[in-house]
């Protein structure tokens, strides 16, 4: 087997994560960025995202030799390099949330001025269709002479599970024009080959395609489940067991059937933007796409409401405690959380917001406004009136529910990924709202009288608390 030697130009998410996981299979990686404080925090053994399994796998890769940081491309004119991958970043541009390419372009330029030979050039970043064609014709203006493959490679790995994505993939999908291009990425890809992931070859174009679709395909079944979730309330079903009768339909699936506040992150929302706006420049109407986005962002606007409401309709003078920011577990990323609309919403009807996440703090700080961060669930949940659970963080399955209940000064927990067992909670005395299923009250007759004054009365200090 013949190793590589790859440049990985951009060392955010796929880049870091991409490079770090080739390295392991065996090839010699260079991650480059322009950002010399991260190169520099990188060469330092300080990883700049939360993903499980990451920084161990860094260290182990530079400590072997396989694996490098560098602030400039280098190395395109002597031979060496076999492959770079343009793992930049493309947010949504200004006015139309179509994909910004700008950096991409640019690495394609910097390219051309040094390239010679040959070279395989391999879009990692999520593109949209066609820009494997603008790359393509961007090197060949400044560099006619230099024998071009531009191949997609689309990355499909989901944050805290991104290197178990990458070391056990569902399909690698590559898209590729010609020969060279192609044996090139088989060469890459071998050792995960040997291990029987199945590599799926077509052209650049329907490859650019795959990684949106895929995307847009999840984001309606998470729409469709949320949707059906507010139907099972409103007929006193319960949305754990419709999802799981129609998930064990093979042709259907349980993945992405829980019911929930919301997708957000930094794939899903961009790109069906991106790819609404692709449709939308070709003339072509994606309604389904369109509405499973509308339907997402509706969503996040009702959590809140949700929250109000198990509160009695008014939470002016409550105390909220919101576990979990990130807009997943297993991931610092903050970017389009649900848990910033549910804050900002309880915020501006007046209660006093704590919050804690176990690792989204410190990007959560610019975002939110006038809320107390906490050091821990339990801190967070002290002298509170009301628990919202926001993120499916697994350390809250092993909260003290009655040592959690004690401290609090209401009973009210609103558990928006219907994480915790409804039993467990009812068991420590708490109302219990949860997505998809009707409130339920806590305790004997007595206690649940008392729980349900609890929860009609206004909230604040003089609030009478069922212990």
């Amino acid at each position: 087997m013949g190793f590589m030697k790859l440049l990985v130009v951009g060392s955010g998410y796929v880049g870091l994560v991409s490079g770090a996981c080739f390295a392991e299979l065996g090839h010699e990686v260079v991650c480059i960025d322009h950002d010399r404080a991260k190169i520099d925090g990188l060469r330092a053994g300080v990883i700049p995202i939360y993903e499980p399994g990451l920084e161990a796998m860094v260290a182990k890769n530079v400590a072997v030799g396989r694996l490098s940081f560098e602030t400039e491309i280098m190395g395109l004119d002597d031979g060496t390099v076999d492959a770079l991958f343009i793992a930049v970043g493309t947010p949504p541009r200004a006015g139309d949330r179509g994909a910004d390419l700008s950096s991409v372009f640019a690495v394609a330029a910097q390219v051309a001025e040094q390239a010679s030979g040959r070279l395989v050039v391999v879009t990692k970043s999520t593109v949209p269709v066609g820009a494997g064609d603008t790359v393509e014709s961007i090197i060949r203006a400044k560099a006619p002479e230099l024998r071009l493959s531009v191949v997609s490679n689309p990355e499909f790995l989901r944050e805290g599970e991104a290197i178990a994505d990458f070391m056990a993939p569902d399909r690698i999908v590559v898209g590729a024009e010609d020969d060279v291009g192609r044996q090139a990425l088989e060469r890459l890809y071998a050792p995960l080959r040997e291990r029987g992931a199945a590599l799926l070859f077509m052209r650049r174009r329907g490859a650019e395609l795959v990684k949106y679709a895929s995307n847009a395909f999840l984001v309606t079944k998470i729409s469709f489940i949320n949707e059906i979730a507010d139907l099972c309330e409103a007929v006193d079903a319960d949305i754990g067991e419709v999802a799981r009768g129609v998930g064990m339909d093979r042709r259907i699936g349980s993945a992405f059937l829980t019911a929930g506040p919301g997708y957000g992150g930094s794939c899903f929302p961009k790109d069906c933007a991106a790819l609404l706006t692709t449709a939308q420049d070709h003339g072509v109407d994606l309604r389904i796409v369109e509405s499973a986005i509308n339907a997402n962002h509706a969503r996040k606007r009702v959590m809140a409401r949700r929250v109000i409401n198990a509160m009695g309709g008014e939470v002016r003078g409550a105390r909220i405690a919101v576990l979990g920011l990130t807009f997943k577990a297993n991931t610092d990323d903050m970017r389009d959380a649900p848990s910033i609309a549910i804050v900002e919403s309880l915020r501006l009807g007046g209660a006093a917001v704590r919050v804690y996440d176990p690792r989204g703090m410190p990007q959560a700080r610019p975002l939110l406004g006038d809320v107390e961060f906490c050091e821990s669930a339990m801190s967070c949940c002290a002298r509170a009136d009301c628990v919202v659970l926001a993120t499916e963080w697994p350390e809250f399955l092993s909260l003290d529910l009655e040592a959690l209940a004690r401290t609090m000064r209401g009973r009210i927990f609103v558990d928006l990924r219907n994480l915790i067992d409804i039993e467990r909670l009812l068991a420590a005395g708490f109302i219990a709202h949860g997505i998809g299923r009707r409130a339920r009250l806590s305790g004997p007759p007595a206690l649940a009288a008392a729980n349900a004054e609890n929860a009609a009365a206004p909230p604040g200090p003089s609030r009478a608390v069922a212990l």
